[in-house]
């Protein structure tokens, strides 16, 4: 195996590099909550779309009481299955309180695609930060690792507060930021051979 074969970026922060030629992931952060041998998945955690979680739930005919998501937006999570919802959100203290379709990312979050997420939280309840995708990302096996060997992506170690504290227009500075380097100086540097 080549020396990025062996990598795992699982709970790590991938940053689209500039010139990302794929639209989907031009200027994106992505958390990635998987990443083996078989391939990587993903959630892009800075691209909003038009629809509010209060909408999301009008769609899916739920009540929401819960004040503090209604007007959060739903994001594109990334180009596969964009019609199935996924939420990313703290672990569950206790791991035998996960949902029926949870992803516990080790180390990191938890990523649930199964309605009784979404039914928590319509009671009032569930995870008390929530980021609300329609679609993933992923990559076949070895996919990743060549776009990562064509330096297509950054990437870091992921931090929550980037993902459920900070405003979207910012998560991509802020994620660079983690790396050390000046954001600016990233986006001069692109093209440069």
């Amino acid at each position: 195996m080549s020396g990025l074969g062996s990598i795992n970026l699982t709970n790590q922060f991938l940053i689209a590099m500039p010139g990302m030629a794929d639209d989907n992931f031009a200027g994106s952060v992505v958390y990635l909550c998987e990443h083996s041998e078989r391939g990587a998945l993903g959630l892009v955690i800075n691209k909003p779309i038009d629809i509010t979680i209060a909408n999301l739930f009008e769609r899916v005919e739920m009540a929401l009481d819960r004040e503090d998501l209604a007007a959060v937006p739903v994001h594109f999570g990334g180009p596969v299955q964009t019609e199935r919802g996924f939420v990313l959100h703290d672990r569950p203290a206790d791991d035998a309180a996960a949902y029926a379709s949870s992803l516990l990312v080790p180390g990191g979050l938890a990523m649930t695609t199964s309605r009784d997420v979404l039914e928590a939280l319509s009671g009032g309840n569930g995870p008390r930060r929530v980021l609300i995708t329609l679609g993933y990302a992923g990559w076949g096996a070895g996919q990743l690792e060549d776009e990562l060997s064509r330096n297509g992506w950054l990437t870091v170690d992921a931090d929550p507060a980037i993902i459920f504290d900070t405003p979207i227009p910012q998560r991509y500075q802020r994620a660079v930021s983690l790396l050390g380097i000046d954001p600016a100086f990233l986006a001069q540097e692109a093209g440069h051979a």
